[in-house]
């Protein structure tokens, strides 16, 4: 395959993947996980088929055309409780994170997700950062156990990642989405869920990342139907020192 020039590449991202205002106003800082991200973007830009990246974009907005961001827990909402499953199979109970003190939640879609990865490895750079400002940072996906101890191998991640079976906790945050069907074949084809998350069901959380006190209270959010887009580490971080500051 001939290379095409970075101009070709950006043009054709922004022709299949407008940018949002924020976006368009400034150039993603050197080093930034916006930066990462919008570079696999650009590879992807160029690897995959044109009729394929129109559908990923058609999958990206039917999704927000769906109101799930709107639906969803948001700042000053009570955080919800749920059972997730650690890489040994042990029951940790959500509220007993948050009891302990603010907890940085991050749900991603799984280790098969590229931007999921960059997301993960992203936040590990920056978990001292957040354990020093007073934060937990869990991780958390639908992927089953044995998937979520591989993925934390893969990425060399020292924060808690951790399985949510069936998204049930992810759906008590209403950030829990079927796949789009114009995408579903090329999941099929490509990814293969099931195997990933240990039923036929198809669904997937929003990559969303929620700051919760110690009362289990939501102090800040992001969310994005879109998932090329997560939160910047530094802003995580940024957000946790204003709520030390709070108490």
């Amino acid at each position: 395959m001939s290379r095409l020039p970075v101009a070709a590449i950006l043009t054709s991202l922004v022709l299949i993947f407008p940018p949002t205002d924020a976006a368009a106003e400034e150039q993603a800082p050197e080093g930034s996980l916006r930066a990462e991200l919008e570079e696999q973007s650009a590879r992807f830009a160029v690897q995959m088929p044109q009729e394929m990246l129109s559908k990923f974009a058609q999958g990206i907005e039917d999704v927000r055309q769906s109101g799930i961001v709107e639906s969803s827990l948001g700042v000053g909402d009570q955080a919800p409780d749920g059972q997730l499953i650690g890489s040994q199979d042990e029951a940790v109970l959500f509220s007993k994170l948050w009891a302990e003190g603010p907890v940085v939640l991050t749900f991603y879609r799984g280790g098969w997700c590229p931007y999921c990865n960059l997301q993960l490895r992203a936040l590990e750079r920056a978990l001292s950062e957040i354990e020093n400002a007073g934060a937990t940072l869990v991780a958390v996906a639908p992927e089953t156990p044995k998937k979520s101890a591989e993925t934390v191998e893969k990425n060399e991640l020292d924060f808690l990642v951790l399985s949510d079976p069936d998204n049930a906790l992810a759906r008590k945050f209403g950030i829990v989405f079927a796949l789009p069907k114009v995408i579903r074949p090329i999941y099929d084809e490509r990814i293969g869920l099931p195997s990933y998350n240990g039923n036929d069901k198809n669904e997937l959380p929003l990559s969303a990342t929620y700051i919760i006190d110690h009362e289990g209270v939501i102090c800040w959010v992001f969310r994005d139907p879109d998932y090329k887009k997560r939160a910047e580490p530094s802003d995580i971080v940024a957000e946790v020192l204003k709520l030390g500051d709070q108490q």
